[in-house]
């Protein structure tokens, strides 16, 4: 089947009429070549731009480095020369851009179709170098283990990569071996640029469509200025998965802690009796983790606890960890934080004379009780994958996307198509071509089936 029986009344009231245009072989939307071409080029133009978010940024500034900026107006310049209306960058670094419906006056589903958003955000991960970025072309890969002409002791090897099984005589896109690739999300926008260029083109039928490319989403701010009077969507879906096939409505609750451990440092030899130190006391706290609970530990559903960086040089006298934590419950989220406040308190009474404060924000939370009161959206996702001859996979998310908040905090349901990358945040990461073709295909498949949808039901 390829929509469920479940939903609101309003839509099962049309269903069987709809089952019925839906029953004769749908034809598959295929790129062709030159788009193809054209999605690999825009790929590789975005991903040798550093667009590095940064975490320790003020909250005042915004988008948290400056070189966001420099992609933001690139991509204002390309989507103004496709022909995409109201394209703008806002002082935050946002760019949005409209492309208005384009069904004849005579079309039945004219003027009801929703205004649908598509986003990708702009910048890259912190966790590797974005600077410099040398991409590698593997065409007609044949199955081998990958190796990176920058760094010949790095290895992307089959045995710890096994959908690159499924991925022989495709063309595969890795770094040179010094930095991350930036699939996440380059690889997304430049399926939403291939999208709209299609959509102008080749004058496929389809509502109102608002895009947003948007700056931070690596460091939780990514929906934090957005204008929802550009991007004034019903409904929206984010290109900022992985593998093929994946479409995701449910994500982690998350939330952040900061521990910041305060000691007293005084000269090594004469510190008997007297010196704090701040570095064991770190060292004593993460020590006693539960390592079924560290993420290299977990999987699926399973929640985590991330010690992951110091905000700043540590010290004998100071020392600050940042942790996340990761619950698909909040019930789950809580016991992912009690933990830490009771190590911290046992720290200070092992190490006398030591100060400890933790500091605990919410990020985000996860999208799915939203998601499931609009089963439509994930409904006509799902049949424009097997339309498409992809078989969908449904996972939650082991993080979070931009998605979870608009969801969330602005009440805009926004699942999650997959963008082809694979190893997110690392010198590993790779995305098959073939993957982002099928994004974008699959995207503009899911187009059309909401025209059909809505003018099935008038």
């Amino acid at each position: 089947m390829l929509i469920a029986s479940s939903g609101p009344l309003w839509f099962r009231a049309h269903q069987s009429q709809f089952f019925l245009k839906r029953r004769a072989p749908v034809q598959k939307t295929v790129l062709p070549v030159k788009y193809r071409k054209k999605l690999l080029e825009r790929f590789l133009r975005y991903v040798i731009l550093n667009t590095t978010s940064n975490s320790d940024a003020s909250e005042d500034q915004f988008p948290t480095t400056a070189c966001q900026l420099d992609m933001a107006r690139m991509l204002v310049d390309e989507l103004r020369e496709l022909g995409v209306s109201n394209v703008c960058i806002s002082n935050s670094g946002y760019v949005y851009g409209t492309i208005p419906e384009n069904l004849p006056d005579n079309h039945l589903a004219k003027g009801k179709i929703p205004v649908l958003g598509l986003m990708s955000h702009m910048d890259t991960s912190q966790a590797q170098s974005g600077e410099s970025v040398k991409p590698q072309i593997i065409a007609n890969y044949h199955g081998q283990d990958i190796t990176y002409p920058d760094d010949p002791s790095l290895v992307l090897k089959v045995s710890e990569n096994l959908d690159l099984l499924n991925c022989k005589d495709f063309t595969i896109i890795t770094a040179g071996g010094k930095t991350l690739l930036g699939a996440d999300d380059k690889a997304g926008i430049a399926e939403i640029m291939t999208v709209a260029e299609y959509l102008i083109c080749e004058n496929l039928y389809h509502g109102e469509i608002r895009i947003c490319f948007n700056p931070d989403e690596e460091v939780g701010r990514g929906t934090d200025h957005i204008d929802l009077e550009k991007f004034a969507v019903q409904y929206a879906f984010t290109l900022d998965g992985s593998k093929e096939g994946e479409i995701e409505d449910e994500c982690f609750n998350a939330r952040s802690a900061k521990i910041v451990i305060e000691g007293l440092d005084v000269h090594p030899g004469y510190a008997k009796g007297k010196m704090v130190s701040a570095f064991r006391v770190f060292a004593w706290i993460v020590d006693r983790l539960p390592e079924e609970q560290l993420p290299e530990n977990t999987e699926e559903r399973q929640p985590y606890r991330f010690p992951h960086s110091c905000p700043s040089i540590p010290t004998v006298e100071k020392f600050e960890i940042n942790f996340l934590l990761r619950a698909f419950t909040e019930a789950e989220l809580e016991d992912m934080e009690a933990p830490l406040h009771d190590l911290c308190h046992k720290a200070e009474l092992r190490f006398p004379g030591s100060k400890i404060t933790i500091t605990i924000k919410n990020s985000y939370k996860n999208m799915k009780t939203v998601m499931d009161r609009h089963p439509l959206v994930m409904e006509l996702l799902e049949a424009a994958c097997r339309a498409q001859d992809v078989i969908p996979i449904h996972k939650p998310i082991r993080g979070g996307t931009d998605g979870s908040s608009l969801t969330i905090q602005h009440h805009i349901p926004t699942p999650n198509i997959w963008a082809g990358g694979m190893n997110f945040h690392s010198r590993l990461e790779w995305v098959p071509l073939e993957w982002m073709v099928s994004a974008a295909e699959t995207t503009l498949k899911m187009l059309t089936l909401w025209v059909e949808r809505y003018r099935v039901s008038s």
